[in-house]
C-alpha cells in the first residue's frame, strides 16, 4: 500500500510544546482535561493504547510477549479487547519488535533532536504507529490520527501531540523512498547480538540469519504417520526431515483437520530432531527432562519408548498431560525439580532439552532479542551445565544422553559441551551425530558431530517457507 498524502505542517522538533498547534492543549498533570484511564472513544484507540503499553512492558520491563498476550492470564489491557483487536495488537507488537532498529532510525530522521531519555511513553506511541505505517495494511491516516489522540490522552505526552503528528505524517510521505534503503542498511537486532552472531557464524551467515528474523516463521507439524497425506490435508509440504510445513495459519490450530483425532502436533522441524538422535528406542526406558509442553515426549512415546516426563512446573506438566491425552499417547508424568530427582531405576536414555535464551526462535518470538542480554545467556548457560551434570547421573552405563536447546549462542552450545566433556573425562564421551543417520539432517551436522540448525538453513526456494529455528544438540554416551 502506498503512502497517504498529507499537508506539511512545518518542521518537527523534539521539544514539541512550542510547536503544538492544538488550541487549549492540556498541560501535564491537568487531570481535569487529561484522562488516560477513561474509556477510549475513538474506534481502534483501545487496541493502539494496549499495544503501546505492552511494548513498554516488553522493552522497559523485559517481559515476555507470550505472557503479556496470553488469552487467559495476559495483561488486563490486552484481555479487555475482543479477539479481533487482540490479533491486531499481536501483529503490531510483532512488527514493531521485528523491525525495531529500522523503525527507530526512520523516526530519528524526522527529529531535530533525539527524544529525551525519559520519553519512553512517547517513543512507544511513535513505534506502534510507525509499525502500522511502514509494514501493516492499515491506512496511514488512521495510524497517525490514533497516535495523536493517544498522545493527547496521556499527561506525559500531551505536549508532544504536535510532534507525533508531524513525525508520523513525514514518515508516511517518505516511506516509499526511504524504507527499502534503510532495510538494506540496517540489522534489526541489538548491537550485542549482531556482534556475538558475527563472531560465531561469520559475517555472511550472520547476515542471512538476521534477514530470516525479519520473516514470520512458517508452521510445522510432527505427524504420527503418512506425512504426504497430512501435507495434502493441511495444504503444506513435506520437509526433508519428515515434518509437514504450511506457510501460515488462517485460523485456530484446533480447527485444522486431524487435530481432534490427535493425528499431529505443532512442533518446529528443528525441535523435532533431538528426540530422533537416540535411534531405535522401542521398549527402552527414556526420561524426557524439562519435558513440557510435551512435543518431544510425544515423539519418544510414538517411537515405542517407555517414557518418563519430568517437569518442575505443575501447570506446565498439566499442559503436557492434556497434549498427550489428545494425541492418545502415554507417559509417566513426574512433577520434580530435576536436580533433586532420584528415580528408583536409572534410564536407558535421557533427553535434556534445557531452558535457554531462546535466541534460535526469534522468527516466532521477536521479543527475545529485546528481553535477553549477554548476562542472561551466561546465567542460563550455567543453569544448563548444572542440569546436564545432573542428567548424566540418571543414565545407566552405556546409555545415551541427548542435550539440546533453542539457542544460537555457542556459550549455550559448543562451549558448554567442551567444558562438560573436559570435566567428565573418563565418565562420559561424545557420541557424534552422523550425517546419514536421520533423513534430511546432513547440512546441519558439524565437523565435531553436533547438530546445529539456524534460521538461514533449509532453503526451499521460497523464503516464506524456508528456514528452521536455531537449535543445538549434542549426544553423549555414559561410560561409567
Amino acid at each position: 500500500m502506498g503512502p497517504q498524502t498529507f499537508r506539511a505542517e512545518g518542521p518537527v522538533v523534539v521539544t514539541g510544546e512550542k510547536r503544538d498547534r492544538q488550541p487549549n492543549r492540556t498541560r501535564p498533570g491537568n487531570k481535569k482535561n487529561a484522562r488516560p484511564d477513561a474509556a477510549p472513544a475513538a474506534p481502534g484507540l483501545a487496541a493502539r493504547m494496549a499495544a503501546a503499553r505492552l511494548l513498554a512492558a516488553t522493552i522497559d520491563a523485559k517481559t515476555s510477549l507470550d505472557g503479556l498476550t496470553d488469552h487467559e492470564h495476559g495483561h488486563p489491557q490486552f484481555r479487555a479487547l475482543d479477539m479481533r483487536d487482540r490479533s491486531l495488537v499481536r501483529a503490531i507488537l510483532a512488527t514493531a519488535l521485528r523491525y525495531r532498529v529500522t523503525i527507530g532510525k526512520l523516526i530519528a530522521r524526522r527529529l531535530e533532536k533525539p527524544l529525551p531519555a525519559n520519553a519512553t511513553v512517547l517513543s512507544h506511541i511513535l513505534h506502534v504507529a510507525a509499525a502500522q505505517i511502514l509494514f501493516l495494511d492499515i491506512p496511514d491516516s488512521a495510524a497517525v490520527d490514533l497516535a495523536v489522540t493517544h498522545a493527547k490522552s496521556d499527561p506525559r505526552t500531551v505536549r508532544f501531540s504536535g510532534l507525533v503528528n508531524g513525525v508520523l505524517r513525514a514518515l508516511a510521505r517518505a516511506k516509499a523512498a526511504e524504507l527499502p534503503v534503510m532495510l538494506a542498511e540496517t540489522d534489526d537486532a541489538p548491537e550485542w547480538f549482531v556482534e556475538r552472531l558475527t563472531a560465531a557464524y561469520g559475517a555472511a551467515q550472520a547476515k542471512e540469519i538476521l534477514a530470516a528474523h525479519r520473516l514470520e516463521a512458517p508452521v510445522d507439524f510432527t505427524v504420527k504417520s503418512d506425512p504426504a497425506k497430512w501435507a495434502e490435508q493441511l495444504g503444506g509440504v513435506v520437509l526433508p526431515t519428515g515434518s509437514v510445513r504450511i506457510e501460515k495459519l488462517s485460523g485456530a490450530v484446533s480447527d485444522l483437520p486431524g487435530f481432534a483425532e490427535g493425528a499431529w502436533w505443532v512442533q518446529d522441524a528443528a525441535a523435532a530432531l533431538p528426540a530422533r538422535l537416540f535411534g531405535d528406542i522401542a521398549g527402552k526406558r527414556v526420561a524426557d527432562l524439562c519435558a513440557a509442553p510435551g512435543g518431544k515426549t510425544a515423539q519418544l512415546a510414538l517411537a515405542g519408548a517407555k517414557v518418563t516426563a519430568v517437569e518442575a512446573s505443575k501447570n506446565r506438566l498439566a499442559r503436557l498431560a492434556a497434549n498427550l491425552d489428545r494425541l492418545g499417547l502415554d507417559a509417566e508424568k513426574v512433577n520434580a525439580d530435576l536436580l533433586a530427582y532420584e528415580p528408583v531405576e536409572k534410564f536407558d536414555a535421557v533427553l535434556l532439552d534445557a531452558p535457554c535464551s531462546s535466541t534460535g526462535t526469534v522468527r516466532r518470538h521477536p521479543d527475545v532479542l529485546w528481553t535477553k542480554s549477554p548476562a542472561d545467556i551466561a546465567k542460563l548457560a550455567d543453569v544448563q551445565r548444572k542440569l546436564l551434570d545432573g542428567a548424566v547421573l540418571l543414565v545407566k552405563p552405556g546409555g545415551r544422553i541427548v542435550f539440546s536447546n533453542c539457542s544460537l549462542d555457542p556459550q549455550e552450545g559448543e562451549a558448554l559441551v567442551a567444558g562438560f566433556l573436559r570435566d567428565h573425562a573418563g565418565k562420559v564421551e561424545l557420541d557424534p551425530v552422523r550425517a546419514d543417520e536421520v533423513a534430511g539432517i546432513a547440512e546441519f551436522v558439524t565437523a565435531e558431530g553436533f547438530l546445529r540448525t539456524t534460521p538461514a538453513g533449509l532453503h526451499l526456494g521460497n523464503p516464506a517457507i524456508s528456514g528452521l529455528d536455531g537449535f543445538f544438540a549434542a549426544r553423549f554416551k555414559r561410560l561409567a
